[in-house]
């Protein structure tokens, strides 16, 4: 893929536009190559962004990385990452991650920057998690158990502990205490050392300060001085906290609206957004999933495409490529261009089938419907179309797919209403065509 042959401005965002594990961390490894700065604005260590990549020791070797909380563009030479004030860090979590950086020689000296205002996940969150998940019995979320919800749940109730706090680490202990007793009363079986834990957090002080930082003020003082920006999104449009399947979402906003309150940039600023979509559809854990195949055909697209979790392991439930969900991520983040990952999966399929439509009690939706129980009752509108069956990892121009392959996308772009900008063929960065 030439960086010259296409330009997305000097802010620019890539985000998830289906349920999460769409490949937004490839297109974000190789866009990075041409922006200074590459910045995460929400979530936590439940995304997890899996990119392969020349070993950093061994250029000869193919190395895979898997990022749960820093943007994957570190991995460049020279970038600047930044965490935003939308995420809630694990810090023993975090630690791993930078660990694993330094095994491969990635200095990180003044070039990682965490919010001062992002908030942090205690290991008594991760135990709330699941104390919270066990409590639903058969109406589990699928949660990861990473303690994501309830240090997002601490945040808007007003109690949480910012980063910043940790630069005072006596009224940083004194709040973490106060708001460890009020949980819990909350939660009667919550049992946690949490001096233990508070001493941990001090023995690894000296290594985080110099990462704190007002990134918001960061981050728009390189725009004005003509720094190029990226937006690495995480999770999915379809998982967001108001426009996601709810109640089986995340518990923040990962559509473009996070963006902006998540690092503090102006809606004005971002000049593309981009958004994944895999060639198929794929959802993780519990949560509606209207296209949903339980034959050997979603079988074995689960084991071609690797569908198991970047972060927990789990299998990926597999179906056809959803335009609904599709057109619907296309209106609410206001996508500019889409990337359509994954398409060689579908190489050795006859048939591929694609849900155009949603009809409820013979009305048909415009929209994605707002309520679980209406799911249960969804009738689908499906086309069928050829596949190509020959092997288009290859391919390195739109021109030199095969002429099914061509129609597949070209339909895909017509049913979502956004132009398809960029297509995966393969896991390597060599196998992005750009249209």
């Amino acid at each position: 893929m030439n960086a010259d042959s296409y330009n997305l401005g000097n802010i620019a965002a890539v985000i998830g536009t289906q349920w999460g594990d769409e490949g937004k961390g490839k297109l974000v490894d190789i866009l990075s190559e041409k922006y200074d700065i590459i910045a995460r604005a929400t979530g936590g260590a439940n995304a997890g962004h899996t990119i392969y990549v020349p070993n950093p020791l061994n250029p000869e070797e193919t190395s895979k990385f898997v990022f749960h909380l820093v943007p994957s563009g570190i991995i460049h030479e020279g970038k600047i990452a930044v965490i935003g004030n939308g995420l809630v860090v694990h810090l023993p979590s975090l630690l791993e991650e930078l660990d694993t950086l330094k095994e491969y020689k990635i200095d990180l000296t003044g070039k990682l920057f965490i919010s001062d205002r992002a908030h942090i996940v205690f290991d008594y969150h991760k135990k709330i998690d699941g104390l919270e998940e066990e409590q639903k019995g058969d109406k589990k979320v699928g949660t990861t158990l990473r303690g994501i919800g309830p240090a997002y749940q601490d945040k808007i109730a007003r109690r949480g502990v910012r980063f910043g706090e940790l630069l005072d680490f006596d009224k940083f202990s004194e709040h973490v205490r106060s708001t460890f007793v009020q949980l819990q009363r909350m939660h009667k079986d919550l049992k946690h050392d949490i001096e233990k834990e508070l001493e941990e957090i001090r023995k690894m002080l000296g290594f985080l300060r110099p990462f704190i930082a007002d990134t918001a003020l960061y981050l728009h003082k390189a725009a004005k001085e003509g720094k190029t920006i990226l937006i690495a999104g995480a999770n999915g449009t379809h998982l967001d906290i108001d426009h996601g399947t709810y109640p089986f979402v995340t518990s923040s906003n990962p559509t473009s609206g996070g963006l902006h309150t998540g690092l503090g940039i102006g809606a004005n600023k971002i000049s593309s957004i981009v958004g994944i979509m895999k060639a198929y559809t794929t959802r993780v854990g519990g949560g509606v999933f209207p296209t949903e195949l339980h034959d050997e055909v979603g079988e074995a697209i689960r084991q071609k495409g690797g569908e198991f979790g970047a972060t927990t392991g789990r299998p990926r439930r597999c179906g056809w490529f959803d335009a609904v969900v599709g057109k619907y991520a296309v209106m609410i983040n206001g996508l500019t261009s889409v990337n359509l990952t994954k398409l060689d999966i579908l190489d050795d399929l006859e048939k591929i089938k694609i849900c155009t439509g949603y009809k409820y009690k013979g009305n048909k939706l415009e929209s994605m419907p707002p309520t679980i129980s209406m799911y249960e009752n969804l009738e689908l509108e499906y086309i069928e179309m050829d596949g190509w069956l020959e092997d288009t990892s290859k391919a390195k121009t739109f021109d030199e797919l095969p002429e099914n392959a061509k129609k597949y996308v070209l339909k895909l772009e017509e049913l979502v209403q956004c132009p398809v900008q960029f297509i995966g063929v393969g896991m390597r960065r060599d196998q992005m065509i750009v249209r």
